[in-house]
């Protein structure tokens, strides 16, 4: 094994290096990188004719080593293989002492004495040089004590802080650097004046030493504090990327939910609850069944539309009149809560629309940037490991995490090397269709049966407060027919026995998005189209957030017992089987969350709380599907690469689902009349029409505000810049998808100039090998 080779590497001093002395903590204008050491020295013996001179006789053919071209094996003579391991790459990091030297010229540059006369001014004869030194992999052990002795020399000369820091960026073991720094104390009886750092810079430095502390300490409670890390890491190591994902989207999901609650807090329920209106009647007494309802006691609450005033809030209202306007009293900070209540909304939706866009493109940039995983399987063994961990469990997770990364690796490439017949492909597509086929008609059955139900529910209303278990009824019936629909997708799915386990999950997502977008279509017309009409004597909008309510929590209920026991029961029969334990289905769970998100967002305008609601339910699934997944769960058997399903989550977030609900509310807010009995819109055609009454009131106010009413006209009510808006949007989306396409090109491009250029290097080295072979056989 060669052995280290060392060299005395000296940075010459120009006329610009007289100046006053640098700072220790500007690295990058202090010092010149080990390459370019060797470089310039290269330049200065190629400038003087200086040639590489070859070892004696005893170096001679006899010390030929073979190294692989692109033609087969060829052998190299001995001063080849000198050059070879001369160059950058095979020097830095392994010679000691062209470390120790490099930083001996560092701290010479540091450390400069008017009494000491500079290399600039000597001759050129009089600069140590390569010429003095033979190219050979051994050094000896005086010259690196020599170089070692005089680098403690200059580190001694130098400050605390430049001889800490100098210290610290030496590319050594810690070893190293403690004998050094123990070399570099001087004695206490020869300490001079000038050795010790006065107390100014002692200060500064303990100043700067407490806030890179505290820096590093917060960084790190910000880190321990990432919600469910450990978690996460466990599930990854465990389980693979493909279940990994579904965690991953539910986190996502929270983000998002805290980021639509924080605006509604602050500027509807905290304003409301502040300022809370005169009770209509008398309070119901709780129950306990408007937990699972949500009438009852919580109808007049901050939790549904119809408890906010219509008023111009700044204090408790002196008097309520017969239509129920509330009569605020003068002289106090006006706050018009029907505006807020409508801008507050339209806000949250547009910056939960902005995220999600740019979540989707920041995703889709980091799961399609790279152009193929060639290579990934070396990278994932030999550049992987963290070499900073130190406790056990930590060390078993990481192993755990690599060992199932290059499962995923090879189960990729494996399904990329199966070869498939034209036979096989006919006979795959004929069933494909024949189970798409019976998979839409079970979807339509359960839309069809949702559809009749519904209507059965508008003839028996309305429901008297004794049968308020009656309204649970819809509900229960769709929550059963999303844990059965997708039970049967699965029984299906288990006939066509695809080959990609990435195309079976995506072929399951799509069965399960059809399902349940079908049914929330069904609901939003019987929400909007039926119930609107049914409910006369009633606030209408209170139903529909009371509606939406049940369906939450009806969806939690039955994730609940499916998680607990459906999956507990289907190992259970595994195992008698003897087929294992099942596998997590990442389809039904991911569309489970889309589908709750959904009813989240749906309704925001008529339940302010509602996200709320959806935050306490993703936490708790987050533990229970976890707790699930350890118990009943089994790692897949064919594992898959999961790189793109964060980007197709997120992108099913926000098409079907996001439009969707925005779709929805839109129709409520322009073209549904609000209940005349509650509501801040109460007195209004439309509940856009609450900022056509803001803005007369504006024009009416005087010059001074006359710009809003002229902003109101033009960008809100004209549609042409809502039309631009979205024109602008789509094209940034499009724009961005081409840039990520563009750079999947040029990091191609990059890989195939990497691997011409390293057939160079073999070319030209076998030329350089034939030219001393030329010159061996002249002599």
């Amino acid at each position: 094994m060669a052995q280290s080779l060392a060299f005395l590497l000296n940075v010459p001093e120009t006329p610009e290096d007289q100046g006053p002395e640098p700072s220790p903590y500007d690295e990058s204008e202090m010092h010149d990188s080990f390459h370019q050491l060797i470089q310039e020295q290269s330049l200065w013996a190629a400038e003087e004719g200086l040639e590489l001179q070859q070892r004696g006789p005893e170096a001679s053919g006899s010390d030929h080593q073979a190294l692989l071209g692109p033609e087969g094996t060829v052998a190299h003579s001995t001063a080849t293989l000198r050059i070879l391991a001369s160059m950058p790459s095979r020097t830095i990091g392994r010679s000691r002492g062209a470390i120790i030297s490099q930083y001996y010229n560092r701290t010479v540059k540091l450390r400069r004495r008017t009494s000491r006369p500079q290399l600039g001014h000597l001759g050129r004869s009089a600069r140590p040089s390569l010429r003095l030194y033979d190219l050979e992999l051994d050094s000896t052990a005086l010259e690196e004590e020599e170089k070692r002795v005089l680098l403690v020399k200059e580190l001694r000369g130098l400050t605390v802080a430049q001889r800490d820091h100098m210290l610290r960026a030496m590319p050594l073991s810690l070893a190293e650097k403690r004998c050094l720094r123990e070399e570099t104390r001087t004695p206490r009886g020869r300490q001079g004046r000038r050795g010790l750092p006065s107390c100014c810079n002692r200060f500064q430095y303990a100043c700067v030493l407490a806030l890179h502390d505290l820096g590093l300490g917060l960084l790190s409670v910000l880190h321990v504090l990432t919600p469910w890390r450990y978690a996460l890491k466990r599930i990854g190591g465990q389980f693979g990327s493909s279940v990994l994902s579904y965690f991953l989207f539910l986190k996502t999901l929270l983000a998002f939910n805290v980021l639509l609650l924080l605006p509604l807090l602050a500027f509807i329920v905290g304003v409301q609850a502040a300022f809370p209106p005169a009770p209509l009647g008398s309070v119901p007494a709780f129950t306990g069944l408007e937990l699972l309802t949500g009438a009852g006691r919580f109808t007049d609450t901050v939790m549904y539309y119809g408890y906010y005033s219509n008023a111009t809030l700044n204090q408790l209202c002196a008097a309520a009149l017969d239509s129920g306007q509330c009569t605020p009293e003068a002289g106090s900070l006006p706050y018009n809560m029907p505006l807020a209540y409508l801008f507050t909304v339209g806000i949250a939706f547009f910056v939960t629309c902005i995220t999600l866009v740019y979540s989707m493109s920041h995703s889709f940039g980091e799961s399609y940037r790279v152009g193929s995983t060639l290579g990934a399987h070396a990278i994932t063994i030999f550049c992987s490991w963290d070499h900073k961990v130190t406790q056990k469990w930590a060390s078993r997770l990481q192993h755990d995490n690599i060992r199932t990364r290059l499962k995923e690796l090879l189960a990729e490439w494996r399904l990329r090397q199966a070869p498939s017949s034209v036979c096989g492909r006919v006979r795959q597509t004929a069933v494909l269709a024949l189970v798409w086929l019976l998979c839409l008609t079970v979807t339509l059955g359960c839309t069809l049966a949702i559809y009749a139900f519904s209507e059965f529910m508008i003839k028996q209303s309305p429901v008297s407060t004794d049968r308020e278990g009656a309204l649970l009824a819809l509900p229960l019936v769709v929550s059963l027919l999303n844990l059965v629909a997708p039970y049967l997708y699965r029984g299906l799915a288990a006939l066509e026995r695809h080959d990609s386990p990435v195309l079976e999950v995506y072929v399951a997502i799509c069965r399960n998005l059809i399902l349940k977008m079908v049914i929330l279509g069904i609901l939003c017309y019987h929400w909007l189209g039926r119930r609107v009409g049914a409910v006369k004597d009633q606030c209408w909008e209170n139903f529909v957030g009371q509606e939406l309510y049940r369906f939450m929590v009806m969806d939690f209920l039955f994730t609940l017992l499916d998680t607990l026991f459906g999956e507990l029961v289907w190992r259970l029969i595994s195992e008698k089987l003897r087929r294992g334990q099942p596998e997590f289905d990442i389809a039904r769970n991911v569309l489970e969350l889309i589908y709750g998100q959904t009813l989240t967002w749906l309704g925001v305008l008529f339940s302010p709380l509602l996200p709320a609601m959806q935050i306490i339910k993703l936490v708790l699934l987050f533990y229970i599907k976890k707790m699930s997944l350890m118990a009943n769960c089994q790692a897949p058997r064919r594992p898959w690469l999961a790189s793109h399903m964060s980007t197709i989550f997120i992108s099913l977030l926000c098409f079907p689902s996001f439009l969707g609900a925005a779709i929805f509310l839109c129709y409520a807010i322009w073209q549904v009349k609000p209940s005349s009995f509650c509501g801040p819109f109460r007195t209004l055609d439309t509940m856009y029409e609450a900022g056509k009454v803001w803005v007369r009131r504006l024009e009416k106010a005087g010059p001074r505000v006359s710009w809003l009413p002229w902003i109101h006209r033009n960008l809100v009510e004209n549609t042409f810049p809502i039309y631009l808006v979205s024109a602008l949007l789509l094209a940034m989306i499009y724009l961005n998808i081409q840039v990520v396409r563009g750079q999947r090109k040029v990091i191609c491009l990059l890989k195939e100039q990497i691997s011409n250029e390293g057939e160079d290097k073999i070319f030209l080295i076998n030329k350089l090998h034939s030219v001393y072979e030329r010159k061996e056989k002249s002599r």
